[in-house]
């Protein structure tokens, strides 16, 4: 299989995106060495199929470029590129084949946040910002082995229905999902400021809840009206 001609531009496209994406990673501090990706779905046109743009596995920051990325389908199977895709690709092409609202998917090892993964618990909505982006406590989702596609039916499962772009896989780390690839690195910046924030605030004492109708409240404004439309 090749990329087809009338989606050659769009991929071309969403390789610079998430080649410049990944700089974002280490900029703030959400990865180590090689771990971590972002990927960004290709729609299809012409009866073509969705692809999906992501890094290759074990490759340096410092050497991810445009040309490094690497084209796949929604099963995970190479389309275009030169080296074998991330481990996590299938999770990612589980992810965008059940969650077609989903055009961006970021796995980050950010240290916080990872750490509450590790612990198995779900981080409480006690600062507005969580609130604001996670509409509520930043869920766990199920322990799952890398390699196949459990890591994405867990993400699936717990993210369906839920207003948190962002999930902890149990004893693994975070998972963000967002309506662009930008978007999702953007939940997962936000993700390690909150869980850092939070550690923080429960060595101080316990934190205090925010009720649900303010969150409810902070949520619809920061979606529907905050920012520039």
């Amino acid at each position: 299989m090749t990329v087809p001609t009338p989606m050659r531009a769009a991929v071309d496209s969403a390789r610079r995106r998430v080649a410049a994406l990944h700089a974002e990673l280490p900029r703030w501090e959400l990865v180590v060495w090689s771990a971590g990706n972002v990927s960004e779905r290709v729609p299809g046109v012409d009866g073509h199929p969705d692809l999906l743009v992501i890094k290759p596995s074990g490759v340096s920051y410092d050497d991810l470029d445009a040309d490094a990325m690497v084209v796949c389908d929604l099963d995970g199977a190479l389309v275009e590129g030169l080296r074998t895709p991330s481990s996590d690709t299938a999770a990612h092409a589980y992810v965008y084949r059940h969650l077609p609202e989903v055009h961006g998917v970021v796995h980050t090892h950010s240290t916080y946040a990872a750490a509450w993964a590790a612990r198995g618990e779900e981080i409480p909505c006690v600062l507005t910002m969580m609130a604001d982006e996670f509409g509520g406590p930043v869920p766990v989702g199920p322990f799952a082995i890398i390699g196949d596609d459990s890591i994405g039916r867990g993400i699936v499962e717990t993210l369906r229905g839920h207003r948190s772009p962002a999930v902890l896989m149990r004893n693994h780390g975070p998972f963000t999902i967002g309506a662009s690839a930008a978007a999702a690195v953007k939940a997962a910046v936000l993700l390690e400021e909150v869980a850092r924030a939070v550690h923080v605030s429960r060595q101080l004492g316990d934190p205090t809840p925010i009720p649900q109708e303010a969150i409810d409240a902070l949520y619809d404004r920061y979606q529907n009206v905050y920012g520039q439309r």
